[in-house]
């Protein structure tokens, strides 16, 4: 899916700054994608844009309305339904991320229906998808991978993009989750697609390229998550990595969800993402270790990094405190 930019990020009536996630992961690795902020009346969340309301923000250009929080249930509050309206009637495409289809909601669609605006689900592929071959193809292609699931890989993908262009390099971030898409502008949310074909799903998200091109794929989900490890192998197989990084949180006592199943050791995740990984390429790697310190001081993280650098063998980075140039490093730039 292709979503027309600049944007107009919704953050509605949100009760702090967590709600609006998805809307904060876009102002912060796009902020030149977005015109300003629409908050309605007991809205606590503020990204530090500019605050204007949908007429506002068509005058200075935005052509999409984004929805950019994520609340209780996935679901369109109430009193924004007839605000969305009038913005598809001004010629606005709409960009969601919830759970709840806006489709599926018979005022927007009649609206977007009478005016031709696109109604975008991110959540939902807009196209279908061939099996997996795993046929080789040119390129060179990163995968972030986990010990969890919400554990930065997004963001540690982003971080790469970012790090390689910098370098002068030809890199994409490939966006395999709602959030990433909206940062992206495109991508396939993976966790909708049927199940036998999210190899496939990958294999066209990251295709053929130059062989000095990297992609940076988004990774899902963890193989030791008993929930999601079907996504995980799937986007695994199809994404024929070259190079894997492994992410982790280190204050995490268990699995996302499964108070029952312990986080596994790093050494053992990163031996399985590479065993399964050398199906469709016998030459995957894990490259380096990418660590979400944000529980930890200073004091504590750096000294966590050391560690695992030493335990392993591979270099350890905090994207947020340290920077990913290690692992740009380590890819021969």
């Amino acid at each position: 899916m292709q979503i027309e930019r600049p944007y107009l990020l919704v953050l509605g009536d949100a009760r702090d700054q967590l709600a609006a996630k998805t809307a904060g992961g876009i102002a912060h690795w796009r902020p030149d994608w977005c015109v300003g902020q629409w908050r309605l009346a007991g809205c606590k969340a503020d990204l530090g844009l500019k605050d204007m309301d949908a007429r506002q923000a068509r005058e200075r250009g935005a052509k999409t309305v984004v929805i950019g929080v994520a609340n209780r249930g996935g679901v369109l509050g109430k009193d924004w339904i007839p605000l969305l309206v009038q913005a598809v009637e001004m010629g606005y495409d709409l960009a969601s991320g919830l759970h709840q289809s806006l489709s599926a909601v018979l005022e927007i669609r009649a609206a977007a229906d009478k005016h031709g605006r696109k109604l975008i689900d991110v959540r939902i592929p807009d196209r279908e998808f061939d099996v997996g071959s795993g046929a080789k193809r040119p390129g060179k292609r990163l995968l972030t991978v986990g010990t969890d699931c919400s554990i930065g890989k997004m963001y540690t993908s982003l971080a790469i993009e970012k790090e390689m262009r910098s370098r002068g390099m030809k890199a994409d971030f490939r966006a395999t989750g709602q959030t990433g898409i909206l940062i992206a502008g495109s991508g396939v949310s993976v966790d909708a697609v049927v199940a036998d074909f999210i190899s496939g799903a990958t294999e066209w998200l990251a295709p053929a390229n130059d062989p000095d091109h990297w992609d940076a794929i988004e990774g899902q989900g963890s193989l030791f998550h008993a929930s999601y490890a079907g996504v995980s192998l799937g986007l695994l197989h199809g994404a024929q990595a070259d190079a894997l990084v492994m992410c982790h949180e280190p204050t995490r006592t268990h699995m996302r969800g499964l108070p029952h199943y312990p986080l596994p050791p790093l050494k053992d995740c990163i031996a399985l993402n590479e065993s399964l990984a050398r199906l469709t390429n016998p030459a995957a790697k894990c490259v380096a270790v990418s660590i979400n310190t944000s529980a930890l001081d200073k004091q504590a993280a750096d000294r966590f990094l050391k560690e695992t650098e030493d335990k392993l063998g591979l270099p350890a980075v905090d994207p947020l405190r340290t920077g990913v140039g290690k692992i740009v490093d380590r890819l021969g730039a």
